[in-house]
């Protein structure tokens, strides 16, 4: 399951989509007047006053449900305010998929939580269409003829804060500024608190994660109506059915042929392990609560374990709410505030706080989304062209165990726990010295649960290289994780099974049919240092 690897380019010409960025230049220049504030800016002279005809709430690949989703309730309210009809469309647009590498498994798991969401909405007589588009231009002009045939009144849809999709968007509301009754409203909804609201004393927005922790703990306490959920919309009259025919014989579309699963073993594999939609989701919160949140705290960074909620392909599709997560888990806790009481569910709830902090310096720092940096000055490393260790680190075998057993796991499952997470990012973009974009998109093809605010800050390159023996021995103290996902390593005992290379005699480790480690650790550590370091100095910026 292997990318196929294309050498590394520095330009931002090329045209491999994992290392095509635009220059530090633009970068500076996005950031200094967002897409975000520019999108803000067109909705505030939108005006919304004009009598509900039809009402149209566009479903993106983030809120995916029916279940607390506060764009489809606010136009749930507003078809009631005029006895209009409620229409929902999703835009399927395969030339993204592409464009964004999005993996088989999570491609399928958006397109099985759109079949579902689609029988739930016909109970109620409300259509889901699907629309198919390509560039940002077709994509506007798809959405006005939606909205000319079917006699639309009112748009609405939740931010998406990404550049590329905070532009479709800015390209969408000033066309439709130039309509006759005709209004497009984008809502929040990703998360609890809105992104880029969170400032330090200085009026300024909060660039570090402890303090913008902190003080998101004391807003959510302070202000406990953060986590009120939306009903699900309510349903239209029977005669929809007739009146908008046309829109339910809408179909899903079926996965496209890149995006198909290798063979069906592994489709029926990936779908029991990741099952579709949100009653799954929030029987996987139940579970998690059940079973498993009071002993996340200690073991939360022990994979063997597997101590996580696996609620992630949920959250990045937006199959579940975070705040019907966070409202459960608050009540799960006896009322009391999250750092107030359990401490599994401090621990587990600071991870949803990432989720939260990622999506705020994605609006202030936009140039997050578009394949760089958020220190532009990483930009100017020089990487090297390993290729050999590129192939390696995909399949798993560059010799270290801690490092194979997490992309095996990746590679098997479209998941891989945290931990590991930051150990491959570290091991290819330091002891590897290949350039960080190219594991991100790695992750991208690979990953269920992929998410691109998410994404983008994990593999934030930085002076932390970590050690995957020591790392290893901490977190997988009796081998367990590695012994299950490197299956030549099972019978190794001891110490020896992470680091069998260095702990066990020659005859013993070419028994096991496990390669050599690829580069050494210490010397490659060294070398990403200096790199850093050096061409860091130099980058004016």
């Amino acid at each position: 399951m292997a990318s196929n690897g294309k050498k590394h380019a520095r330009s931002e010409d090329t045209d491999d989509p994992a290392l095509k960025h635009p220059d530090q230049k633009r970068a500076k220049e996005i950031d200094a007047d967002t897409p975000y504030a520019q999108l803000v800016a067109v909705l505030e002279k939108n005006s919304a006053d004009h009598k509900p005809r039809n009402v149209l709430h566009w479903f993106r690949s983030k809120d995916i449900r029916q279940e607390d989703n506060i764009a489809l309730n606010a136009a749930s309210r507003k078809a009631k305010e005029g006895s209009a009809n409620l229409i929902t469309m999703y835009m399927h647009s395969p030339r993204d998929l592409e464009w964004h590498g999005t993996s088989p498994a999570r491609t399928d798991f958006i397109l099985e939580s759109l079949k579902i969401l689609k029988k739930q909405l016909e109970e109620k007589n409300i259509p889901l269409a699907v629309l198919e588009a390509g560039t940002r231009k077709e994509k506007s002009k798809k959405v006005l003829q939606f909205v000319e045939e079917h006699d639309v009144s009112h748009v609405f849809a939740n931010m998406e804060y990404e550049v590329d999709e905070l532009r479709r968007d800015i390209n969408l509301a000033k066309q439709v500024q130039e309509k006759k009754e005709l209004s497009f409203e984008v809502l929040h909804d990703q998360t609890v608190v809105t992104p880029g609201e969170l400032k330090n004393q200085a009026g300024n927005p909060m660039k570090v994660f402890t303090p913008y922790q902190k003080l998101w703990l004391s807003e959510t306490k302070s202000n406990p109506s953060l986590f009120d959920t939306m009903p699900a919309p309510e349903a239209n009259d029977k005669k929809a059915v007739q009146d908008l025919s046309k829109l339910f014989e809408s179909k899903i579309p079926d996965v496209p042929e890149s995006k198909q699963f290798a063979s069906q073993e592994e489709r029926e594999r990936l779908r029991k392990l990741w099952p579709a939609g949100n009653e799954a989701g929030m029987g996987r919160l139940s579970d998690f609560l059940d079973k498993k949140v009071k002993n996340y705290a200690a073991h939360r960074s022990e994979p063997a374990w597997d101590p996580s909620s696996r609620l992630s392909p949920y959250f990045s599709s937006g199959v579940v709410s975070v705040r019907e997560v966070l409202q459960k888990t608050k009540k799960w806790n006896g009322g009391k505030h999250f750092h107030e009481g359990d401490r599994g569910v401090d621990s587990w709830v600071r991870e949803i706080t990432f989720r939260e902090f990622y999506r705020h310096m994605m609006v202030i720092t936009p140039h997050g989304s578009m394949n760089l940096p958020q220190n532009l000055k990483f930009d100017l490393v020089e990487w090297e062209d390993d290729e050999e260790g590129w192939y390696k680190w995909c399949e798993g075998r560059t010799g270290v165990p801690w490092v194979d057993a997490g992309m095996r796991q990746i590679n098997t499952e479209a998941y891989m726990h945290n931990r590991l997470r930051m150990m491959v990012s570290s091991y290819l973009s330091a002891n590897l010295l290949l350039d960080y974009r190219r594991g991100e998109r790695y992750f991208v093809e690979h990953l269920v649960d992929w998410d691109l605010s998410n994404n983008t800050n994990g593999w934030e390159p930085s002076y932390t290289v970590f050690n995957p023996i020591s790392q290893a021995e901490k977190c997988d103290k009796h081998g367990d994780y590695i012994r299950k996902w490197v299956p030549e390593l099972k019978d190794v005992r001891g110490k020896a099974i992470f680091a069998p290379y260095d702990r066990l005699s020659k005859e013993e480790f070419e028994k096991l049919g496990y390669p050599e480690p690829h580069v050494n650790w210490d010397a490659t550590a060294k070398r990403a240092k200096e790199r850093y370091k050096r061409d860091l100095h130099s980058a004016d910026l």
